[in-house]
C-alpha cells in the first residue's frame, strides 16, 4: 500500500506488476525506483547478476563489444 501511495498510483496495479501480469511503463518504473530509493536498472537485476564495475578489465571490454554489436544488429534491423 505505501509503494503504491508513494507512486500516485493503485495497490491493484502494483500487485498485478508484481504477479507480472501487467508491465509499468518507463514513468512508473522510475516512480517505483524513486520510492524505493534504488537506480531504475536495479528492478531489473537478480539478486546474483553482477555489476559491471565488478569485472575485470577483459571482461569489461568484452561485453561493451557485445552490447555495441548488439545495439548496432538491432538499429539494422529496424532500418
Amino acid at each position: 500500500m505505501a509503494l503504491a501511495e508513494r507512486c500516485g498510483t493503485s495497490t491493484s496495479y502494483i500487485g498485478e506488476i508484481e504477479i507480472g501480469k501487467k508491465f509499468p511503463s518507463i514513468d512508473m518504473v522510475q516512480k517505483i525506483a524513486a520510492a524505493l530509493d534504488v537506480p531504475p536498472y536495479k528492478l531489473f537485476m537478480e539478486k546474483t547478476d553482477q555489476y559491471i564495475t565488478n569485472l575485470a578489465p577483459d571482461a569489461k571490454q568484452e561485453l561493451v563489444t557485445k552490447l555495441q554489436q548488439s545495439i548496432k544488429d538491432i538499429i539494422c534491423e529496424t532500418i
